[in-house]
């Protein structure tokens, strides 16, 4: 079960995000579900918004709570993420 503590080593496909902050500022504020992942991108929402992860902090929601983001923990191809070990962020 995904919860705040082992968020970065599961899928984010499908749950629904807001890009908190970004070095793009066109990016800031963004809205919607996360519908692919790339090693380097996120795209979000039925517009498919193209955002990079380096230097960005997605909140995403889970069941019961909602979870800051760093991007910079989550680069990497998501089936080699979901493999790798994570020290505590």
């Amino acid at each position: 079960m995904r919860n705040a503590d082992n968020i970065l080593r599961h899928e984010l496909i499908g749950l629904e995000c807001v890009v908190v902050k970004a070095a793009n500022t066109s990016s800031a504020g963004i809205r919607g579900k996360i519908v692919d992942e790339t090693m380097k991108t996120v795209i979000i929402g039925a517009e498919k918004k193209i955002v990079e992860k380096k230097g960005t902090v997605f909140r995403v929601k889970l069941s019961k709570e909602t979870v800051d983001v760093n991007g910079n923990f989550i680069i990497a191809r998501p089936e080699d993420r979901i493999k790798k070990k994570i020290r505590k962020w």
